[in-house]
């Protein structure tokens, strides 16, 4: 795919290629990893919520929050999921599979600038396993 491509051109051209090739004719490993994991993210679900809202695009929290049914999970006690809670108004709510939230002002605005970007916050398994690869010289 044209992604692919374009991921591959800039990481054969990037610093960390360099980095990785000295690495590796040291013959030494390079176990490299991230804090969570992303995904691909194609459809547009609304979110409904105050301006105390938080502003990520895979997760809100806040109170009286509203959602489409079946496009998010909604947590209104975080506590029984072991999950901050400042204060009892306050619930999450979680994007499902490659759904992310836009507010209902300016929907198609927002839609058309966040579709087919890479996000993270939601509960998908892309989200929740963190990545991880090892890498060994070839000998």
């Amino acid at each position: 795919s044209a992604f692919r491509a374009l991921a591959r051109s800039w990481f054969s051209h990037s610093v960390l290629f360099d980095i990785l090739r000295i690495i590796a004719a040291q013959k030494a490993t390079v176990v490299l990893t991230s804090d969570h994991g992303s995904v691909f993210c194609n459809r547009a679900t609304r979110a409904y919520g105050n301006r105390e809202t938080t502003t990520s695009l895979r997760f809100k929290i806040g109170a009286n929050l509203g959602c489409e049914e079946g496009e998010a999970v909604y947590l209104r006690n975080p506590k029984e999921y072991r999950l901050p809670a400042e204060n009892a108004s306050k619930d999450y709510i979680l994007a499902k599979d490659d759904y992310y939230f836009v507010y209902p002002n300016d929907f198609y605005k927002y839609k058309r600038q966040f579709q087919g970007g890479f996000q993270h916050g939601g509960i998908s398994m892309g989200e929740l396993i963190t990545p991880v690869v090892t890498l060994t010289p070839r000998l």
